[in-house]
């Protein structure tokens, strides 16, 4: 009788166990629908964020590559690269400030903005500069002025170490890839950044995008609070939701960020303008020494007061920095700017 009782006594603890693991997944299943924010629609997105005349370049594998072609037409070309959750949109007030001397070509890389997921889902760096070349064939143009914020600084400096004979000088704005200085602690990440990065919270993400936490990731990347917008962070937003942006971002966050590229910096003979903000908390200004003495034909220009994104944060002080730093290289070029010089 007693190992019977026993068994019977099992069965029901294990009946038990099943029946809270059962309650505690309608729960968890129960509160992601609640608090669900769904893809938005694609249509609707370029309609808002593309407008009627939105054009995509063709990339390999059927990527259609959303970018946008500003400035002056007959003038030498500038190709700007925008960071990680960001779009093309962040180069907007320096394109106001630039266009007059130059033809400004910006694009959404893969996983952002209207461009959308890569289409073999990859984000290393030979997967983003597709895109970059499906642009840069798009426009027509062999050689170009590239620049890029955060990982998109990343993707250029990959892209002049790739194609040397292409880029005739490197803008690079706070730029991600450079190796963190000895005993350098990391810096702290805004909270969408850490939530990203989690793993085990991926499938959650996928479907759980609170705006409270966009709002809030925004405000942490920046130091000049006042750019922040409701219609920015409705941008961010929304276009995170664009259909497949949310795994793309999940699966490049586990990509490969291949560091050991950073030795290769000195190979860079491209004229080379590293600008940072000094108060950015995402990637410290000491990477901004460390990119100075690497490069073998840096510039570097440091911002007081700005953070993470110094072309919405101080736009005049970057197109001023951008201008000086090539005008020097073609002196007889007139500055038809006169901006003020960067702090």
């Amino acid at each position: 009788m007693f190992p019977n009782s026993a068994g019977r006594y099992s069965i029901g603890v294990m009946k038990r166990v099943v029946l809270i693991l059962a309650v505690v997944i309608a729960a968890v299943v129960a509160l992601i629908l609640l608090v669900r924010t769904p893809d938005t629609n694609r249509e609707a997105m370029i309609a808002k964020y593309g407008g009627p005349n939105a054009q995509f370049a063709d990339g390999p594998g059927g990527m259609k590559v959303h970018w946008r072609d500003q400035g002056c037409r007959d003038c030498p070309p500038m190709i700007l690269i925008h960071g990680s959750s960001a779009s093309l949109h962040t180069w907007g007030p320096l394109i106001e400030r630039l266009g007059v001397e130059y033809r400004i070509i910006t694009y959404d890389q893969p996983g952002h903005g209207l461009t959308g997921p890569h289409p073999m889902d990859d984000y290393s760096a030979a997967g983003m500069m597709q895109a970059l070349n499906a642009v840069a064939q798009a426009a027509g143009v062999e050689r170009f002025i590239l620049g890029g914020n955060s990982m998109g600084g990343w993707v250029a400096w990959r892209y002049a170490l790739a194609y040397p004979e292409r880029v005739d000088a490197l803008l690079l704005l706070d730029a991600a890839g450079a190796p963190p200085r000895a005993d350098e602690a990391p810096p702290k990440l805004p909270i969408g950044f850490k939530l990203a990065r989690m793993r085990a919270l991926s499938p959650i993400l996928m479907h759980v995008t609170p705006r409270s936490v966009v709002e809030r990731s925004v405000y942490q990347t920046v130091e000049v609070d006042e750019i922040v917008t409701p219609e920015m962070v409705d941008r961010y937003w929304e276009l995170l939701r664009f259909p497949g942006n949310r795994q793309a971002t999940a699966i490049r966050n586990r990509t490969d960020r291949e560091e050991a590229y950073a030795d290769r910096l000195g190979d860079i003979a491209a004229p080379s303008l590293v600008l940072w903000g000094d108060k950015d908390s995402l990637i410290p200004v000491s990477a901004a020494d460390t990119f100075a003495e690497r490069l073998p034909n840096a510039t570097k220009v440091i911002l007081t007061g700005v953070g993470h994104l110094p072309m919405e944060e101080a736009p005049d002080a970057t197109a001023s920095a951008i201008s000086r730093f090539l005008d020097d290289l073609a002196p007889e070029a007139e500055d038809s700017l006169a901006l003020e010089p960067a702090p």
